[in-house]
């Protein structure tokens, strides 16, 4: 019996995802057989793509998409699949696509398994069914789900997390993150052989790693507190000195527990965390771009011993600190004119 899956299209929604779904979704049972002169199986997907008026619409990206139905139409999903939608990462939900959320939350009180890819998964949150739960999205979209839906357990370094009883809400982390929850349902529902046929058809390597290590560290979170935007100013030339906490405190002339309070509230981070953020996101720019051996770059940046560098690396970003040199290491040779590998 076949897996009714709709997948949900709107204006702000990622087109390239959309039909990345659409298309290895209906190759399950078919192209692997194609490819191997066997005959081709009954579909084990059978998937359309649906708005809530099933009119045309014109996406992002000024491209003009056509659905396939609107969302009421029968037959009723068993699987829904929420791709990137181009929300506002400073702003709240947009009231206009509350009924998109509350057609998903029926169809889940119904039975279906609901699914997100990136910020999609805002829309998950303003059906209510990330409440109490863990729940991934894109690393720029952390914090919007957090600051909107606050009972959201936010995994923000994680990949896929499937969650609630039975796994019936499962989200994905960033745009590329598509893959990994296609490979998750076809495993769930065709089996772990179909899923590995699959990747070996589309070269899909599962992000094994998680999403910390294509993270921008730095918070984009706006505040409009004068003093605190001073000291993140010279933090931003400053993050190498040594006590630098202090003298940001010092500079604003406040008591260091003072700053500390003022400096969290309007950034949402305590100023060590700040710091050690801009120090480990500039390693990162220097570990991608230059040659500069670890122990140098780890002093550059404030560490006075590599040991503690390589640790809060690894903490905040997911790889060691040669893993990560390592992998981009291709896109240098690119810029080169090197090998690629």
């Amino acid at each position: 019996m076949s897996v009714n899956t709709t997948v949900i299209g709107s204006p702000l929604a990622g087109t390239s995802v959309l039909f990345c779904i659409l298309d290895v979704l209906a190759s399950v049972g078919r192209d692997w057989e194609m490819l191997h002169g066997l005959p081709a199986k009954l579909p084990v997907f059978q998937v359309s793509l649906r708005t809530i008026n099933g009119a045309p619409y014109w996406d992002v990206n000024g491209r003009k998409i056509t659905p396939d139905a609107m969302l009421d139409e029968r037959p009723e999903p068993d699987v829904i699949i929420v791709p990137d939608m181009h929300f506002d990462p400073n702003g709240g939900f947009p009231e206009e696509y509350r009924p998109m959320a509350d057609w998903i939350a029926e169809a889940h009180a119904r039975g279906a398994i609901v699914t997100s890819v990136c910020s999609g998964a805002v829309l998950l949150g303003a059906a209510g069914l990330l409440d109490g739960k863990e729940a991934t999205t894109h690393w720029g979209y952390a914090e919007m789900l957090g600051r909107n839906f606050p009972e959201v357990k936010v995994c923000r370094e994680r990949i896929l997390v499937p969650s609630g009883d039975g796994h019936r809400v499962v989200t994905a982390g960033g745009v590329s993150a598509w893959a990994d929850l296609m490979l998750y349902l076809i495993a769930r529902h065709a089996g772990a052989d179909e899923a590995r046929r699959i990747a070996k058809i589309y070269l899909i390597d599962p992000h094994s790693e998680g999403q910390l290590t294509y993270a921008s560290l730095t918070s984009g979170r706006q505040h409009d507190d004068q003093l605190i935007a001073e000291a993140q100013t010279w933090a931003a030339q400053n993050y190498d000195a040594p006590s630098p906490v202090a003298v940001m405190a010092e500079r604003a002339q406040m008591t260091e527990r003072g700053f500390l309070r003022r400096f969290k509230k309007a950034t949402g981070q305590a100023p060590a965390d700040y710091i050690q953020t801009l120090r480990i996101e500039e390693a990162k720019q220097m570990l991608e771009t230059t040659a500069t051996s670890i122990e140098v770059i780890s002093a550059e940046v404030g560490y006075s011993e590599p040991s503690s560098f390589r640790t809060a690396f690894r903490k905040r970003v997911g790889l060691s600190a040669s893993a990560y040199r390592k992998k981009w290491q291709a896109l240098a040779a690119i810029q080169t004119g090197g090998a690629v590998p």
